[in-house]
Protein backbone atom coordinates (compact mmCIF):
# COMPACT_ATOMS: atom_id res chain seq x y z
CA UNK A 1 0.00 0.00 0.00
CA UNK A 2 1.25 3.56 -1.38
CA UNK A 3 2.67 5.90 1.64
CA UNK A 4 -0.36 8.90 1.00
CA UNK A 5 1.30 12.19 0.22
CA UNK A 6 -0.41 14.10 3.07
CA UNK A 7 1.91 11.50 5.04
CA UNK A 8 5.02 11.60 2.60
CA UNK A 9 5.57 15.48 2.10
CA UNK A 10 8.01 16.20 -1.14
CA UNK A 11 8.41 19.41 -2.54
CA UNK A 12 8.08 19.52 -6.28
CA UNK A 13 11.39 18.63 -6.90
CA UNK A 14 10.71 15.82 -5.45
CA UNK A 15 12.69 16.26 -2.07
CA UNK A 16 11.45 15.61 1.42
CA UNK A 17 9.21 18.54 2.82
CA UNK A 18 11.20 19.86 5.25
CA UNK A 19 15.30 18.82 5.04
CA UNK A 20 14.90 19.98 1.41
CA UNK A 21 16.73 16.43 0.47
CA UNK A 22 17.00 14.00 -2.19
CA UNK A 23 18.41 9.96 -1.65
CA UNK A 24 20.83 10.79 -3.27
CA UNK A 25 22.34 13.55 -1.80
CA UNK A 26 23.04 11.96 1.92
CA UNK A 27 26.05 9.59 3.45
CA UNK A 28 25.14 6.93 5.26
CA UNK A 29 27.29 8.49 8.09
CA UNK A 30 25.76 11.92 9.14
CA UNK A 31 26.82 14.19 11.85
CA UNK A 32 23.92 16.43 13.58
CA UNK A 33 24.89 19.69 15.22
CA UNK A 34 21.98 21.95 16.28
CA UNK A 35 23.34 25.14 14.66
CA UNK A 36 22.87 26.02 11.31
CA UNK A 37 26.17 28.10 11.67
CA UNK A 38 27.84 25.05 13.08
CA UNK A 39 27.32 22.63 9.54
CA UNK A 40 29.87 25.32 7.83
CA UNK A 41 32.18 24.70 11.03
CA UNK A 42 32.12 21.19 10.66
CA UNK A 43 32.48 21.18 6.56
CA UNK A 44 35.09 23.34 6.50
CA UNK A 45 37.39 20.44 7.41
CA UNK A 46 35.99 18.03 4.79
CA UNK A 47 37.99 17.73 1.35
CA UNK A 48 35.33 18.21 -0.64
CA UNK A 49 32.08 19.64 -0.26
CA UNK A 50 29.50 17.89 -3.20
CA UNK A 51 26.37 19.42 -2.03
CA UNK A 52 24.97 22.28 -0.24
CA UNK A 53 21.14 23.21 0.84
CA UNK A 54 18.93 25.10 3.59
CA UNK A 55 15.09 25.46 4.35
CA UNK A 56 14.74 27.23 7.36
CA UNK A 57 16.74 25.36 10.52
CA UNK A 58 18.20 22.69 8.50
CA UNK A 59 21.15 23.32 6.71
CA UNK A 60 23.18 20.60 4.77
CA UNK A 61 26.55 20.12 3.74
CA UNK A 62 28.04 16.36 1.76
CA UNK A 63 31.09 15.78 1.50
CA UNK A 64 34.68 13.82 2.33
CA UNK A 65 37.04 13.93 5.07
CA UNK A 66 39.91 11.55 4.78
CA UNK A 67 38.32 9.59 1.81
CA UNK A 68 34.93 8.80 4.32
CA UNK A 69 31.84 10.34 2.80
CA UNK A 70 30.18 12.32 5.46
CA UNK A 71 26.75 14.43 5.62
CA UNK A 72 26.89 17.04 8.74
CA UNK A 73 22.71 19.06 9.16
CA UNK A 74 21.32 21.33 11.47
CA UNK A 75 18.52 20.28 13.69
CA UNK A 76 17.73 22.80 15.21
CA UNK A 77 16.93 23.02 19.13
CA UNK A 78 14.54 20.64 20.78
CA UNK A 79 12.95 16.68 20.59
CA UNK A 80 10.35 18.08 17.89
CA UNK A 81 12.91 19.53 15.49
CA UNK A 82 14.91 15.47 16.42
CA UNK A 83 11.40 13.58 15.28
CA UNK A 84 11.21 16.21 11.73
CA UNK A 85 15.22 15.37 11.09
CA UNK A 86 15.06 11.81 12.38
CA UNK A 87 11.92 10.94 10.41
CA UNK A 88 13.22 12.41 7.05
CA UNK A 89 16.03 11.52 6.89
CA UNK A 90 14.69 7.50 7.63
CA UNK A 91 12.62 8.34 4.33
CA UNK A 92 14.92 8.88 2.38
CA UNK A 93 17.11 5.89 2.63
CA UNK A 94 14.30 3.67 3.16
CA UNK A 95 11.64 4.06 1.12
CA UNK A 96 11.01 4.10 -2.23
CA UNK A 97 9.95 7.96 -3.38
CA UNK A 98 8.55 6.86 -6.58
CA UNK A 99 6.38 4.11 -5.05
CA UNK A 100 5.96 5.72 -2.04
CA UNK A 101 6.81 1.80 -0.65
CA UNK A 102 8.94 0.71 2.20
CA UNK A 103 11.94 -0.82 0.86
CA UNK A 104 12.64 -4.44 1.39
CA UNK A 105 16.28 -3.79 2.20
CA UNK A 106 16.89 -1.24 4.52
CA UNK A 107 19.66 0.89 5.42
CA UNK A 108 21.21 1.37 8.78
CA UNK A 109 22.64 5.21 9.20
CA UNK A 110 25.20 5.92 11.66
CA UNK A 111 24.11 9.33 13.39
CA UNK A 112 26.31 11.54 15.53
CA UNK A 113 25.40 14.47 17.15
CA UNK A 114 28.06 16.74 18.08
CA UNK A 115 26.77 19.50 20.79
CA UNK A 116 27.51 21.57 23.64
CA UNK A 117 26.16 21.09 27.37
CA UNK A 118 26.82 22.13 30.83
CA UNK A 119 27.89 19.44 33.18
CA UNK A 120 26.01 18.68 36.72
CA UNK A 121 29.05 16.49 38.13
CA UNK A 122 31.99 18.59 39.51
CA UNK A 123 34.15 15.40 38.20
CA UNK A 124 33.36 16.50 34.46
CA UNK A 125 35.03 19.86 34.00
CA UNK A 126 35.09 22.59 31.81
CA UNK A 127 36.74 21.99 27.96
CA UNK A 128 35.62 18.11 28.24
CA UNK A 129 33.99 15.95 25.79
CA UNK A 130 31.14 14.16 27.24
CA UNK A 131 29.29 10.50 25.89
CA UNK A 132 26.28 9.80 26.46
CA UNK A 133 25.68 6.38 27.46
CA UNK A 134 22.18 6.80 27.78
CA UNK A 135 19.41 9.26 26.89
CA UNK A 136 16.65 10.27 29.95
CA UNK A 137 13.71 11.74 28.26
CA UNK A 138 11.42 13.66 30.42
CA UNK A 139 9.80 15.76 27.13
CA UNK A 140 7.23 12.98 26.48
CA UNK A 141 7.24 13.35 22.41
CA UNK A 142 8.72 10.25 22.21
CA UNK A 143 5.45 8.57 23.69
CA UNK A 144 3.62 9.05 20.80
CA UNK A 145 5.74 5.77 19.29
CA UNK A 146 5.40 1.82 20.58
CA UNK A 147 8.49 2.15 22.60
CA UNK A 148 8.30 -0.73 25.39
CA UNK A 149 10.91 -2.65 23.17
CA UNK A 150 13.52 -0.22 23.73
CA UNK A 151 13.30 1.58 27.05
CA UNK A 152 15.07 0.39 30.14
CA UNK A 153 12.33 -0.18 32.81
CA UNK A 154 15.21 -0.59 35.72
CA UNK A 155 16.49 3.18 35.33
CA UNK A 156 12.96 4.80 34.59
CA UNK A 157 11.52 3.11 37.77
CA UNK A 158 14.48 3.92 39.89
CA UNK A 159 14.13 8.27 38.56
CA UNK A 160 11.02 7.86 39.45
CA UNK A 161 11.54 7.15 43.04
CA UNK A 162 14.48 8.95 43.31
CA UNK A 163 12.70 12.41 42.43
CA UNK A 164 8.92 11.55 43.10
CA UNK A 165 8.26 12.21 39.73
CA UNK A 166 4.71 13.81 39.30
CA UNK A 167 2.65 11.96 37.30
CA UNK A 168 0.82 14.45 35.39
CA UNK A 169 4.23 14.32 33.57
CA UNK A 170 5.04 12.18 31.21
CA UNK A 171 6.76 9.27 32.35
CA UNK A 172 10.62 9.40 31.97
CA UNK A 173 12.25 7.02 29.10
CA UNK A 174 15.33 5.82 29.39
CA UNK A 175 17.01 4.62 25.71
CA UNK A 176 21.13 2.73 25.34
CA UNK A 177 22.89 4.40 22.97
CA UNK A 178 24.58 2.51 20.06
CA UNK A 179 27.38 0.02 21.45
CA UNK A 180 29.18 -0.07 18.19
CA UNK A 181 29.37 3.81 18.11
CA UNK A 182 30.44 3.71 21.97
CA UNK A 183 33.29 1.55 21.71
CA UNK A 184 34.47 3.76 18.61
CA UNK A 185 34.40 7.00 20.04
CA UNK A 186 34.92 6.40 23.51
CA UNK A 187 38.66 7.41 24.66
CA UNK A 188 40.48 8.63 27.50
CA UNK A 189 39.41 12.07 26.53
CA UNK A 190 35.46 11.09 27.02
CA UNK A 191 33.71 11.35 30.60
CA UNK A 192 30.35 9.42 29.93
CA UNK A 193 26.80 9.29 31.84
CA UNK A 194 22.98 9.83 31.65
CA UNK A 195 22.01 12.54 29.68
CA UNK A 196 18.65 13.89 30.52
CA UNK A 197 16.53 15.47 27.69
CA UNK A 198 14.13 18.12 28.22
CA UNK A 199 11.79 19.87 26.12
CA UNK A 200 12.82 23.29 27.00
CA UNK A 201 15.91 25.19 28.06
CA UNK A 202 14.40 27.19 30.95
CA UNK A 203 12.01 26.06 33.78
CA UNK A 204 12.25 22.31 31.81
CA UNK A 205 15.75 22.15 33.09
CA UNK A 206 15.56 24.25 36.57
CA UNK A 207 15.85 27.54 35.44
CA UNK A 208 14.21 29.99 37.19
CA UNK A 209 13.42 33.86 35.99
CA UNK A 210 9.64 34.68 36.52
CA UNK A 211 7.76 31.52 36.84
CA UNK A 212 8.25 29.30 39.63
CA UNK A 213 9.09 26.23 39.21
CA UNK A 214 6.71 22.89 39.83
CA UNK A 215 9.44 20.95 41.85
CA UNK A 216 12.49 23.08 42.73
CA UNK A 217 13.87 20.67 44.15
CA UNK A 218 14.16 18.59 41.14
CA UNK A 219 17.79 19.70 39.81
CA UNK A 220 19.14 18.27 43.14
CA UNK A 221 17.50 15.03 43.32
CA UNK A 222 18.79 14.34 39.74
CA UNK A 223 22.54 15.97 40.60
CA UNK A 224 21.76 12.82 43.32
CA UNK A 225 20.72 9.87 41.24
CA UNK A 226 22.40 7.02 40.63
CA UNK A 227 21.97 3.65 39.35
CA UNK A 228 24.66 1.11 39.58
CA UNK A 229 27.04 3.41 38.60
CA UNK A 230 25.54 5.79 36.21
CA UNK A 231 24.72 9.28 37.02
CA UNK A 232 23.14 12.04 35.34
CA UNK A 233 25.51 14.32 33.76
CA UNK A 234 23.82 17.12 31.86
CA UNK A 235 20.64 18.24 30.81
CA UNK A 236 20.05 19.29 27.01
CA UNK A 237 17.01 19.17 24.74
CA UNK A 238 18.01 16.40 21.67
CA UNK A 239 19.77 13.02 22.77
CA UNK A 240 16.72 10.78 24.29
CA UNK A 241 14.72 11.46 20.91
CA UNK A 242 17.64 10.64 18.54
CA UNK A 243 18.81 7.64 20.45
CA UNK A 244 14.38 6.50 20.47
CA UNK A 245 14.06 7.48 17.05
CA UNK A 246 17.10 5.62 15.63
CA UNK A 247 16.84 2.32 17.73
CA UNK A 248 12.71 2.26 16.65
CA UNK A 249 14.40 2.86 12.53
CA UNK A 250 17.00 0.25 13.10
CA UNK A 251 19.73 3.12 12.69
CA UNK A 252 23.11 3.71 15.23
CA UNK A 253 23.68 6.86 17.46
CA UNK A 254 25.96 8.18 19.96
CA UNK A 255 25.85 11.82 21.49
CA UNK A 256 28.21 13.72 22.14
CA UNK A 257 28.39 16.96 24.26
CA UNK A 258 31.52 20.01 24.37
CA UNK A 259 31.42 20.55 28.20
CA UNK A 260 31.40 24.70 27.94
CA UNK A 261 30.08 24.72 31.93
CA UNK A 262 30.17 22.97 35.11
CA UNK A 263 26.60 23.97 36.69
CA UNK A 264 27.88 21.98 40.27
CA UNK A 265 31.02 24.33 40.49
CA UNK A 266 29.78 27.76 38.55
CA UNK A 267 32.70 27.21 35.93
CA UNK A 268 32.44 28.18 32.30
CA UNK A 269 34.97 27.77 29.61
CA UNK A 270 37.20 30.62 28.79
CA UNK A 271 37.59 29.89 25.10
CA UNK A 272 34.08 27.47 24.09
CA UNK A 273 34.56 28.14 20.41
CA UNK A 274 38.04 26.40 20.80
CA UNK A 275 36.20 23.28 22.93
CA UNK A 276 33.49 22.75 20.31
CA UNK A 277 36.25 23.10 17.62
CA UNK A 278 38.47 20.19 19.59
CA UNK A 279 35.18 17.92 19.56
CA UNK A 280 34.51 18.55 15.98
CA UNK A 281 38.09 17.25 15.05
CA UNK A 282 38.39 14.25 17.20
CA UNK A 283 34.63 13.20 15.93
CA UNK A 284 35.89 13.43 12.27
CA UNK A 285 38.84 11.49 13.01
CA UNK A 286 37.12 9.04 14.99
CA UNK A 287 34.75 9.04 11.95
CA UNK A 288 37.65 8.11 9.79
CA UNK A 289 39.54 5.47 11.23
Amino acid sequence: MPIKESELILNPDGSIYHLNLKPEHIANTVIFVGDQDRVAKVSRHFDTIEFETQKREFKTHTGTYKGKRITVISTGIGPDNIDIVMTELDALVNIDFETRTIKKNLTSLDIIRIGTSGSLQKNIPVDSFLLSTYGLDVNAMLHAYQIDTICNKAIENAFIDATNWDSKKGRPIVIKNSSNLERKFESNKTHKGITITAGGFYGPQGRVLRLPLQDPLLNKKIDSFSYQGERITNLEMETSAIYGLSKLLGHQALSLNAIIANRATGNFSSDPKQTVENLITYTLNKIAD
